[in-house]
């Protein structure tokens, strides 16, 4: 079987979010999609070792904030690379409570939603969720999957739906929070000192050198 074949499939890059008894919580997510028109539905995965989705089930709402291009990568990674349970996501990056639910100011729009079912798979909860509220933020490109991958150099969370395991990079220097790969470096260049994950934020030692 050629899992690449799933490489053709067409994801964008958002962000879940929910609550967690008045604390907002999220993760990052690929798998969201609109289910029906009318009434408006949509669905999204979420993994069972994700903590947002723990706080979606008790809660039975959730939010889908549509990232662009242009919004800051940083919340790619400390969305998609940290655990809600253990760090307060939110207090880096401007946000407010929008359909009573918190969503970043950094969109191009929001979709709340009120779980109406659930499917669960070995690894992935699917929640099934009515449109409560919507809002238009900002113009934009919306960022696709491919192009956090191609353009941003991005890498996928093993908690991701989307995950494949990929073969050994041969670059040098590999972030160990998030897998960010440091093209610019050859064999005989070293990591600036001053270098900063441009995905999950972590400085130069956090990086390891294969």
């Amino acid at each position: 079987m050629d899992l690449k074949a799933f490489y053709n499939l067409s994801y964008g890059v958002y962000l879940c979010s929910s609550w967690d008894e008045g604390r907002p919580v999220g993760c990052v997510a690929n798998s969201a999609m609109q289910i029906t028109s009318n009434p408006a539905t949509l669905a999204v995965s979420l993994n069972h070792d994700n903590y947002t989705n723990q706080c979606v089930k008790k809660t039975g709402y959730f939010a889908i904030a549509i990232l662009a291009e242009d919004s800051n990568p940083l919340l790619i990674g400390k969305f998609g690379f940290f655990s809600s349970k253990e760090k307060n996501k939110f207090s880096e990056f401007p946000y407010a409570v929008r359909g009573k639910l918190p969503v970043v100011d950094d969109c191009l729009a929001w979709i709340s939603c009120k779980v109406i079912d659930t499917m669960e798979t070995a690894t992935h909860t699917v929640f099934l969720g009515e449109v409560i509220d919507a809002g238009v933020l900002r113009q934009g490109a919306p960022m696709t999957y491919a192009y956090y991958h191609k353009e941003l150099k991005g890498k996928t969370s093993p908690k991701a739906p989307t995950y494949i395991a990929e073969e050994k990079q041969s670059a040098q220097y590999v972030c160990k929070v998030c897998g960010y790969v440091y093209s610019g470096a050859t064999p005989f260049e070293e990591l600036p000192d001053d270098w900063v994950c441009p995905v999950c934020g972590v400085p130069k030692s956090q990086f390891e050198k294969r």
